[in-house]
């Protein structure tokens, strides 16, 4: 029986995650980090306020005993300040992943990055420079640490789009998807690989939006 530590829970990918870890057999603890009390409610389930994802001096034991943790907070690039930006993309998730590393060491660690994640950290793109700079400290911190990379998320649940550009690729996607497995991934398949990988881990460290289609092809549906 596994605990499982989630950030980014209301988002379109946490959210998925989120209702897998709660319908699973193999989990039977889910600690959910909000910036407001969701409509869920499950018996297996503690959802925490958290004011600011930088600062957790009063709540050091949610990171105990964790098994596996899913860190999906994000934001669209251009959606705030560049300076907020690389705020919510690496600090946040550099600092949840220091905590874990010190309360939870063998605990498996997956981050919802993106394709083009540069590790050199010389690109001059906000979206690649600071989702490699997050990647490469938490990399360092010794964590099982699993970075997936997708390319366009096609959002399984209608929504609404954050931008133009999501509304031209949700419409484009049939087109993208013929492309082949280096372009798209559905946000229930991004999830199933992110959770599968989460509880049982895999050799591969670096995921990018090929290797997870190629790795869904070998699993079955969610439990």
């Amino acid at each position: 029986m596994k605990y499982v530590l989630i950030a980014g829970a209301s988002g379109m990918i946490g959210s998925i995650i989120l209702d897998e870890c709660l319908s699973s057999s193999r989990i039977n603890r889910v600690i959910s980090l909000v910036r407001k009390k969701s409509n869920t409610t499950r018996a297996k389930l503690k959802e925490v306020i958290i004011e600011d994802f930088t600062v957790y001096d009063n709540h050091r034991n949610l990171f105990k005993n964790i098994d596996t943790a899913f860190f999906c907070i994000g934001v669209y690039t251009g959606g705030v300040p560049d300076k907020l930006f690389k705020e919510i993309t690496v600090d946040y998730a550099v600092h949840f992943a220091e905590m874990l590393k010190e309360h939870s060491p063998n605990a498996k660690l997956c981050l919802l990055s993106g394709a083009g994640a540069d590790r050199a950290e010389k690109s001059k793109t906000s979206f690649a420079l600071y989702k490699g700079m997050a990647e490469n400290q938490i990399d360092r911190l010794g964590l099982e640490f699993y970075a997936f990379r997708p390319a366009y998320i096609y959002p399984v649940e209608p929504r609404k789009e954050p931008n133009l550009m999501y509304g031209i690729m949700r419409n484009l996607y049939p087109v993208l998807r013929l492309l082949g497995s280096n372009f798209s991934i559905k946000s229930t398949e991004l999830a199933q690989a992110m959770y599968e990988i989460g509880i049982k881990g895999t050799d591969k460290k670096i995921l990018e939006n090929k290797d997870l289609i190629h790795y869904l092809k070998g699993q079955s549906k969610f439990e």
